[in-house]
C-alpha cells in the first residue's frame, strides 16, 4: 500500500488526498452545467470568495417563468427571435445574478467557457478581480476579443484552468456505502 493510501486509511490523521480549491470550484461549475437543458452547450459558473466560500453558482437557461418547452432551443433560424440567442442568459450571469453574498468585490469566477463580452460587462462590474475559465473554445471571434481587450484593461486577471487531478468522479453508489459516521 502506497503512503497516499496509508495516510488516507490512517484514522489519526487527516486525508491527504483531498481536492485542491481550484478543482473544487471548477467541479462545481462544471457539475453546475449539467442543469442546462441546452441541447448544444451546457455552461457552468462557480464564483468564490477571498475565504473560498462559494458566494455564487449558474448555468446557461432561460430567464425565471420563461418555458424552456416553448422557446427555441435551435441556434440557426431565418428569424433571430426564433433562436436560443435573443433568450438564454448564460452561466456567468446566473451566477452572478444567484449570488448570495452583499459584494462580489475581489472574488474569482470559474467558468467552463471563456466569458463573451456581456459576461465580461458584468463580471467587471460586479467586482470580481479573476476569470478561471476551462475552454476557450471562441477565442478568435470578437465576442471573445472584446471580452480579453475589456479584462487587460480592467486590470481583470483570466487563466485557463489548470487541473491538480485529470479527473473527478462522483458515484452515488459508491459514495452511499462508503459513508462514515463524521
Amino acid at each position: 500500500m502506497g503512503a497516499k493510501q496509508e495516510a488516507k486509511h490512517d484514522m489519526t490523521g487527516k486525508r491527504d488526498d483531498y481536492i485542491c480549491w481550484d478543482d473544487y470550484f471548477m467541479g462545481i461549475a462544471i457539475l453546475s452545467a449539467q442543469r442546462s437543458k441546452d441541447p448544444n452547450s451546457q455552461v457552468g459558473a462557480c464564483i468564490a470568495n477571498e475565504q473560498n466560500k462559494i458566494v455564487g453558482i449558474g448555468y446557461n437557461g432561460f430567464p425565471l417563468g420563461c418555458s424552456d418547452d416553448d422557446l427555441p432551443w435551435v441556434r440557426e433560424a431565418e428569424n433571430a427571435c426564433n433562436t436560443k440567442y435573443p433568450y438564454v442568459c448564460h452561466a456567468e450571469l446566473n451566477a452572478i445574478m444567484n449570488k448570495n453574498a452583499a459584494g462580489l468585490e475581489g472574488c474569482h469566477i470559474y467558468t467552463t467557457l471563456f466569458p463573451c463580452n456581456e459576461c465580461t460587462k458584468l463580471i467587471i462590474q460586479s467586482g470580481i478581480r479573476k476569470v478561471i475559465y476551462l475552454s476557450d473554445k471562441y477565442h478568435d471571434t470578437e465576442s471573445c476579443r472584446a471580452s480579453r481587450r475589456m479584462m487587460d484593461m480592467a486590470r481583470i486577471e483570466y487563466v485557463v484552468f489548470k487541473p491538480a487531478v485529470r479527473r473527478l468522479v462522483i458515484d452515488f453508489e459508491a459514495e452511499a456505502a462508503n459513508v462514515t459516521r463524521v
